[in-house]
């Protein structure tokens, strides 16, 4: 009995060995199209987007101190990039942090990465979606373009858990169909091309930089240094409580991983994308974060839209106003192209290691992307944002990026000490040190400033996805049958 349970131990915990991560041998290739400057584009268009709902959340929980909680985050995030980028030098494919578990901590954890990925790809999305169609209407409607009613929003009133179906009753039969329409039309423009995809994320990258700096110039001027006192209303509680929750806005540097088969020279890009990416992003954050604080008193910013909230309280230029509900507008749709960049990519490397069915990662003959996966991905996230309000899952989707995050920084330490010989084009400063920081601080963050009722939802996430690992991903996983890659028949089908 005892030899059982330690066979399957064994199995549940086996390594994928570095070669087999190669994508060489795995069937049609995906398209290498991207230079640095694009991949540090795609890794700001997932993160840039995050900071308009995070300035005036995170503040209602640590008053002006959200400006340290959003320090704090990037030193986090910092040790945990040094991580990434050593782990995507050496395996540089599309996987991120579900490949770099499978070769250093074992199967079982490379699966439960995987499922957590898509809390911080997939559902991050929908809410997103709906954030952009709320910016899209106030735009227009400043213009006087007004939706019909019954496409205006979604009305569902939730009674109970999001988890439990009889807690949904559908008030009105209105749908958020903006919302619903620009997931589908990101989805297609994703199917078509990743350098499509690439092109249109630089252009609303730089939009959305462009009205960042329209902020700093109208808001900069009327920061008040009384608006910055008390600076820890809520103590050093509130201070985490906001570090855990301003997370948000940081998650995005690692979606440049899921690209490293669509790069050039990925052993050298990769890296360089993903600490640009980190660099740029938590400098924007923070100075934006005291020039919103410092111009409106933190009370009086609302969750959702404190930068616009700021800029009308010191401006009446329309124009003005205009280009930072844009700046909005650009940067949700950045946060979504990438996210669900990075959801089919993480899809396609599981079917690619039969944890997931083959089918999932047919490659189009004439677009070279997951193109089948990326419509079926995108018709699902288009139905959620137009009928689901997914507010409550940002948690969620903080606490699934938290646990992929200390999984890898614990992966860089394992693998120091089981594989120190292997290949590392780029090597982590003081590895052991910085992987075991990153790993504390994610749990930390974790179990200090995330609520119980998240904690509830993840693990019926978590136990959803061991049934599914139970069902297919153990039995069909390449290493359970001793294959090589398996070989991946590419399509001729149109786009469904």
């Amino acid at each position: 009995m005892n030899g059982n349970r330690l066979a399957l131990l064994a199995r549940l915990f086996a390594r994928q060995p570095l070669a087999w991560t190669s994508s060489e041998s795995a069937g049609p290739p995906l398209r290498r199209a991207l230079g640095w400057p694009a991949l540090t584009c795609i890794g700001l268009g997932t993160m840039l987007g995050g900071i308009f709902p995070t300035i005036g959340a995170g503040a209602h929980h640590a008053g002006p101190a959200v400006i340290l909680s959003f320090v704090l985050s990037g030193i986090v995030c910092l040790a945990v990039a040094l991580c990434y980028a050593e782990f995507a030098s050496m395996v540089p494919v599309a996987g991120s942090a579900y490949t770099y578990a499978y070769a250093t901590l074992g199967e079982i954890v490379a699966w439960i990465i995987g499922w957590d990925l898509i809390l911080e790809y997939g559902i991050s999305a929908a809410p997103v979606a709906s954030s952009w169609s709320a910016y899209a209407q106030s735009f227009l409607g400043t213009y006087g373009i007004v939706l019909p009613h019954w496409a205006a929003i979604a009305h569902l009133s939730i009674n109970g858990p999001w988890w439990w179906p009889g807690s949904y009753d559908l008030v009105h039969s209105q749908i958020d169909l903006l919302a619903a329409l620009i997931v589908l039309a990101i989805s297609g423009l994703l199917a078509i091309g990743i350098r499509e995809s690439s092109r249109v994320n630089i252009a609303f990258v730089a939009l959305q930089l462009a009205a960042m700096a329209v902020f700093f110039i109208a808001v900069g001027p009327h920061v008040k240094p009384a608006n910055l006192h008390p600076y820890a209303p809520y103590g050093w509680h509130g201070i985490i409580g906001a570090t855990a929750l301003v997370f948000f806005a940081y998650i995005g540097f690692d979606t440049v991983t899921v690209a490293s088969e669509e790069a050039h020279d990925p052993h050298r890009n990769v890296p360089i994308g993903i600490m640009l990416s980190l660099v740029i992003g938590g400098v924007l954050y923070v100075g934006l974060t005291y020039v919103t604080v410092g111009a409106l008193q933190f009370t009086k910013l609302s969750d959702g839209g404190a930068m616009s909230d700021a800029i009308r309280a010191v401006t009446q230029n329309k124009w003005l106003r205009d280009i930072v509900d844009f700046g909005g507008v650009a940067g949700n749709t950045t946060v979504m192209l990438t996210s669900l960049l990075g959801q089919v990519r993480i899809f396609y490397v599981m079917a690619r290691d039969r944890m997931l069915p083959p089918g999932v990662a047919q490659i189009h003959k004439v677009f070279r992307t997951p193109a089948r996966m990326t419509m079926i991905t995108g018709v699902i996230v288009s139905i959620l944002a137009a009928i689901v309000p997914l507010e409550k899952l940002l948690a969620l989707v903080n606490i699934g990026t938290l646990s992929a995050f200390a999984i890898v920084s614990a992966g860089v330490v394992v693998l120091r000490f089981t594989n120190p010989s292997a290949q590392r084009p780029f090597r982590v400063p003081l590895g052991p040190v910085i992987g075991a920081f990153g790993f504390l601080a994610s749990i930390y963050l974790i179990v200090a400033g995330l609520s119980m009722e998240t904690w509830i939802r993840f693990v019926v996430w978590f136990l959803v996805g061991l049934a599914v690992y139970a069902l297919y991903g153990y039995w069909h996983s390449r290493l359970r049958t001793n294959e090589a890659p398996p070989p991946l028949s590419s399509s001729a089908d149109s786009l469904p």
